[in-house]
């Protein structure tokens, strides 16, 4: 089929009566989406089925559902604390084992499943007793040491999980564990602007070998992970015929933004450094939550830390956790302006969700500099209103896209908050009005603004309008030449072709 819709958009691209053809079945496609967008059934039918392109707000421990975790943990021999609803290494008091639970006590398996996600509290239990917020970040940690121990596991999860929701590029915001290890284990010694340098040299001397180890692991894990999903047993074309293997994965490498400030540099650093050797990690971000005390507080140290090392490794790319914030949250003076210097002082490239960006100070001049600066901004729907209770009209995505800013959808943790991009693009045509046209540019845009390497197939990051070697065919020389040569452009072409199939098969269907 891909290499069908490959030779169909490059005749479309040659014969202008064929291309007339390509435009009526795309004409048809936004048809067929009119017509179904009020119904929600029938709206995930159509949209489950359209090709995504890519995911680039991605936790990699967030995204297995908590059923994947119990499962793993079983296998593990790990057990329920009985201090609390999480999960902890072997011996097991005696009816504490996670292996069989859901067989002895289906309730206490649907309660568990509650702890580790958000699922509970999106269906109403609790809701009065903890915050979403509180609910979701605390699930990391319940969780934490079967995630940290079964990372091939979570790796084919995602790729599964993205395979079956049409999402050919997922960029996994991840650090091995040989880095997260060295990190905590850092000096909590005081560190300012001012020390950066000295700091920086110190860092320098230890942070090489811990960077090869977790290049090492990664390596490990990664093999591993296809070996679990039978991607080493090439079919006939010299491919694997598992649709997750075909998923391609980058990695940012995270920073830790509530650790005491000498420990956060040093995960600056080590970010930085792995991004810098390790072509699998395409850039590097920050996390945890903003409206800590220690985030709050240091957020314009952090900044600073960024823009040191952003001089010191200028081909590392950045997109920054920033605005994840909302009225109510946080004193009025901390949504004034984390975007905004996220932008100009941290060199964000991209910006993780940007909820609060209607409270900033200036919101239209960093609007109007995001737009210019083609700073692209991660929409995550699902994470907004459970964490933040951010949804519909109160949500900026309007606010973004009639400022020029360029939007992608994306996921956050989809595991956690149980939802999946199908359903973000979902609540964008429901929530936000955004029809197929719409919904087809930001699928290119999270293309167009991945970290991937290599030119673009667009001319001048005009999204729909082929570079000059490619503006006659995809199949001119040229044109052969860059997709060999980009990833970026091979994977923008694949999604073409993948628009090409959908567009012209989907209007016909029966639902």
């Amino acid at each position: 089929m891909r290499r069908l819709a490959l030779a169909l958009l490059a005749l479309a691209l040659a014969c202008p009566a064929l291309a007339k053809a390509q435009g009526a079945a795309e004409a048809a496609a936004a048809a067929r989406f009119d017509e179904v967008a009020a119904s929600p059934t029938r709206l995930r039918v159509f949209l489950q089925a359209m090709p995504k392109g890519g995911d680039l707000h991605n936790h990699l421990s967030g995204t297995p559902y908590a059923e994947d975790y119990l499962a793993w943990a079983g296998q593990a021999g790990y057990c329920l604390d009985p201090a609390g609803p999480r999960l902890v290494a072997p011996p097991c008091a005696p009816g504490a084992a996670v292996q069989g639970l859901g067989e002895r006590d289906p309730f206490a398996f649907a309660r568990l499943v509650d702890a580790l996600s958000t699922r509970g509290l999106q269906g109403g239990v609790g809701r009065d007793d903890i915050s979403g917020h509180a609910q979701f970040f605390a699930s990391f940690g319940k969780f934490g040491p079967v995630a940290s121990a079964r990372i091939p596991d979570l790796l084919a999860a995602t790729r599964r999980l993205a395979a079956g929701d049409q999402v050919g590029y997922v960029e996994l915001i991840d650090n091995p564990n040989a880095l997260n290890t060295y990190i905590l284990a850092g000096p909590a010694t005081p560190l300012d602007a001012t020390g950066l340098a000295e700091a920086y040299r110190r860092e320098l001397a230890g942070a090489g070998p811990v960077v090869t180890k977790g290049m090492a692991e990664l390596d490990r894990d990664e093999a591993d992970a296809r070996r679990r999903l039978g991607c080493d047993s090439a079919s006939q074309d010299g491919a694997s015929d598992s649709p997750a293997c075909r998923v391609e994965i980058r990695y940012l490498a995270w920073v830790w933004r509530g650790l005491p400030p000498a420990q956060a540099f040093r995960s600056m650093v080590l970010a930085f450094l792995i991004a810098d050797r390790d072509p699998r990690y395409v850039g590097v971000n920050i996390v945890q939550p903003e409206d800590a005390p220690i985030s709050l507080r240091d957020y314009d140290l952090h900044m600073a830390m960024f823009r040191f090392l952003e001089a010191k490794f200028p081909k590392v790319r950045r997109s920054l956790h920033a605005g994840e914030l909302a009225r109510g949250m946080v004193p009025p003076a901390d949504l004034r302006d984390h975007i905004r210097k996220a932008v100009e002082v941290g060199g964000a490239q991209r910006i993780g969700h940007g909820t609060d960006i209607a409270y900033e100070a200036d919101a239209a001049a960093t609007l109007a500099r995001m737009a210019r600066d083609k700073v692209a901004v991660e929409i995550n729907l699902t994470s907004n209103d459970v964490i933040l209770g951010v949804k519909g009209g109160d949500h900026p995505l309007a606010l973004y896209r009639r400022a020029g800013v360029p939007v992608v959808l994306s996921t956050d943790d989809e595991g956690i908050l149980r939802t999946d991009l199908t359903n973000e693009y979902v609540r964008a045509a429901r929530e936000h009005g955004l029809r197929y046209a719409d919904l087809k540019e930001v699928a290119r845009a999270s293309l167009e603004y991945a970290f991937l390497p290599g030119a673009s197939l667009w001319k001048d990051g005009a999204i729909g309008q082929p570079v000059t070697a490619c503006a006659t065919s995809l199949d001119d020389t040229g044109c052969r030449a860059l997709l060999r040569q980009s990833e970026k452009a091979r994977l923008q072409a694949d999604l073409e072709n993948r628009f090409a199939a959908f567009e012209a098969q989907v209007a016909g269907w029966v639902f």
